[in-house]
């Protein structure tokens, strides 16, 4: 997850000023599913998660200093970042990896999709910056159902794959707790989405810095892992986690965050196709039906269904995680 973006969206954007940045930005979010499965091939889940977010971090400071722009000042605000570092970038981040031991990647990038589901009921019920309403609730409803479905209930649940889809459903949930809390505490600052970023990132890798050792010990030598595993944490950190959050600002501010956030929809469908054709996974046919669901009520409580005029377009920013767009 891990940016805080906020955009008011323009009456009419160009389709061609954005829609190759938010095709590009699926395909990194969708295919960093992939590279965590490589990267789980030989390097503890904390690890993993502690390289991503320490490149992700430093990329974006150097866009930082490209622009001209800086890190946040407000003591109190580098607190809040604490938190939405913990419970939104280093806790999910490693949820996934866990999860990707035991499931394959496709399965993780279809329960990213569930993040919505989690946020909805946080957002009315906790921090109360959405109300509920009828369209809201038949979606949450249709969207479980969704994630019945990718579990096969029918089937009874248990052992190392039900182990690891729990992870990755955990992780999902550390979003949808993530995001109502930036929205409450974080995205009516001042400072840039870049510098909260950057700050965010900052605040993870100081605090896996502390933890993974006392975990999962010292790290490898990079000299002992295979070019493979170096290439895909490269990947992860720098365009996965660190590029990534400068393409989705700058598609909100072209698109509006409304837009900007339907890549969630494609995150999916690209993680599918990237495991089946590069790492020979298998769905059961369920799976994907059940994903189909999910994003279907998720879709349904957002209210993509109906025909949007000016008066019931939102002015209010979206929150992106990395991922809802979920960065994964």
């Amino acid at each position: 997850m891990s940016g805080v973006t906020v955009g008011i969206a323009p009456d009419k954007a160009s389709l061609r000023s954005w829609l190759p940045g938010f095709l590009f930005l699926a395909v990194i979010w969708g295919s960093s599913f992939l590279f965590i499965k490589i990267g789980v091939r030989e390097l503890h889940p904390l690890h993993v998660t502690l390289a991503r977010v320490g490149i992700g971090a430093l990329t974006l400071l150097v866009v930082l200093a490209v622009l001209r722009d800086r890190l946040p000042r407000d003591p109190r605000l580098w607190l809040h970042l604490a938190v939405t570092a913990a419970i939104g970038t280093a806790v999910p981040f490693t949820l996934f990896g866990y999860g990707e031991q035991r499931v394959s990647s496709m399965l993780a990038g279809i329960w990213n999709a569930t993040t919505p589901l989690v946020v909805l009921p946080l957002a009315v019920l906790v921090f109360r910056t959405e109300r509920m309403t009828m369209r809201r609730a038949v979606g949450m409803t249709l969207g479980f159902v969704g994630v019945l479905v990718v579990l096969g209930v029918w089937q009874g649940v248990g052992g190392a794959q039900f182990t690891g889809q729990m992870m990755c459903l955990g992780a999902a949930a550390c979003y949808g707790l993530a995001i109502p809390y930036q929205k409450r505490f974080v995205t009516d600052r001042t400072e840039s989405g870049l510098a909260l970023s950057a700050g965010q990132l900052l605040m993870a890798t100081a605090q896996l810095a502390v933890v993974t050792p006392l975990v999962a010990g010292a790290p490898p030598a990079p000299t002992s892992l295979s070019l493979d595993v170096v290439a895909a944490i490269l990947a992860l950190g720098a365009l996965g986690t660190g590029l990534a959050f400068v393409i989705n600002m700058r598609n909100i501010r072209l698109a509006g965050a409304s837009t900007a956030s339907t890549v969630t929809y494609l995150m999916p469908v690209v993680s599918v196709l990237i495991g089946v054709f590069l790492l020979d996974e298998h769905l059961a046919w369920y799976q994907p039906v059940g994903a189909l669901v999910v994003l279907v009520g998720v879709a349904y409580s957002q209210g993509l269904f109906r025909r949007t005029t000016k008066l019931d377009r939102s002015p209010a920013g979206t929150l992106q995680p990395a991922g809802v767009g979920s960065e994964p």
